[in-house]
């Protein structure tokens, strides 16, 4: 009998990047391993424990016996949670069928562009984006439109840019605010703009990825095109989780909120990929979003002091430039100059690795976040870390 090779993974598949930022991770992990001494930068993870509260009710869901299967969208009792939440920090107002909590914002991320995308629909994503994004609208059958943003317009899309990537084939555009990677936020003026531009379009849905709206430190109140747009609302999916905020990211659990017929397509879709997220963490997370949230004020503070550090930090360094965010807990600075000094560097990807390989400093490259000749640095880690990632960094380039 002839060995014949079968290729058994599907075209589609074979288009789909693996995520970068855990690529990145990974990698740092497998060095430490080995017995290098690096200093990871890539992670979007909070470095902080998951409150004590949170941790206590998940003990006690466990004793109570709430291990069985529950709702595919959500148990009663956080979805009355996240309907108190939009109401009491975003003066949003939903029903309980206009909920679905899922295993993490990226899940509801990805539910939402299966249930609204036809193949060949177009999502309109504003770069620098979160790595996940276009890949996700692939997977769905869409087409990423991409409309690329720098550094002195603040990595923001304009009313003008926005109404220019518009077309008969556009079906979503995907907001994230404060963003991944860049730590910007758009000011009320900017999405008032936005709005504007969106009205003209009743064929366009608007996602707002918020999971770090309670990462934030801007000058003005955060908002959101909701409330400034109250007939908005029919198209609007407003994307969150406990994730960031809480220190939870291995309990997985994010949630979506929208018009009932979109909710209702979402939810279908996750009862045949995964059903209900763990019983668990919905539990720990009903503490999350109704206890104290005093808790979230250390960690903001710690954000914000190590945002300030860094960013100054960055701007000493030679051929770095980088401009402050409003939340998040990244900085994205412009390495085209540093890169243009190194010899055998070329790129963001290849400085990425000889950061790597000479300073032991591992940061994710801005090429899969859309802008190339940048990097991201994450500033969730110890002051302590980012102080000798810099040192580092700073020793290398001055070796050039």
């Amino acid at each position: 009998m002839t060995d014949l090779h079968v290729d058994f993974v599907s075209e589609l598949i074979k288009k789909v990047k693996p995520s970068a930022t855990i690529a990145v991770s990974m990698k740092a992990a497998e060095l430490r391993a080995a017995g290098k001494d690096v200093i990871g930068l890539g992670a979007g993870e909070p470095d902080f424990d998951t409150p004590e509260h949170i941790k206590q009710a998940a003990y006690d869901a466990i004793k109570n016996g709430q291990t069985k299967y529950t709702a595919v969208d959500g148990t009663p009792e956080l979805k009355q949670a996240i309907i108190g939440k939009f109401k009491r920090e975003n003066n949003l107002n939903f029903a309980a069928n206009q909920v679905l909590v899922s295993c993490g914002a990226k899940h509801s991320i990805s539910n939402l562009l299966a249930a609204v995308l036809n193949p060949g629909d177009e999502v309109i994503i504003p770069a620098p984006y979160w790595v996940s994004y276009p890949d996700m609208a692939l997977l769905a059958g869409g087409k990423s439109v991409i409309v690329t943003t720098t550094q002195e317009e603040d990595f923001k899309i304009t009313s003008e840019q926005l109404e220019a990537s518009i077309s008969d084939k556009s079906r979503i555009i995907i907001l994230n605010t404060p963003s991944n990677p860049t730590g910007k936020a758009y000011r009320k003026a900017e999405l008032q703009a936005l709005g504007e531009v969106m009205l003209k379009y009743p064929q366009l849905m608007i996602a707002t990825d918020d999971i770090y709206e309670h990462i934030y430190w801007g000058d003005e109140d955060i908002t959101n095109l909701g409330v400034l747009f109250p007939e908005l609302m029919n198209r609007m999916v407003f994307i969150n989780g406990v994730s960031k905020a809480y220190a939870m990211t291995g309990w997985r659990i994010g949630y979506a909120a929208g018009p009932v017929e979109v909710i209702t397509a979402m939810r279908k879709i996750q009862s045949q990929a995964t059903s209900n997220p763990c019983s668990i963490s919905q539990a720990a997370s009903v503490a999350a979003l109704n206890g104290s949230q005093e808790c979230l004020i250390p960690m903001k503070k710690a954000f914000k002091e190590r945002h300030d550090w860094l960013i100054s930090a960055l701007n000493e360094l030679p051929g770095f430039s980088c401009i402050k965010g409003e939340g998040a807990f990244y900085a994205f600075p412009n390495v085209e100059q540093a890169i243009a000094k190194i010899d055998g560097v070329s790129n963001d990807v290849e400085f990425s690795t000889w950061l790597l390989e000479n300073a032991e400093v591992a940061v994710v490259p801005g090429t899969p976040f859309g802008a190339p000749g940048h990097v991201r640095l994450s500033f969730a880690t110890s002051m302590d870390n980012l102080q000798k990632a810099v040192e580092r960094i700073a020793s290398c380039l001055a070796k050039t």
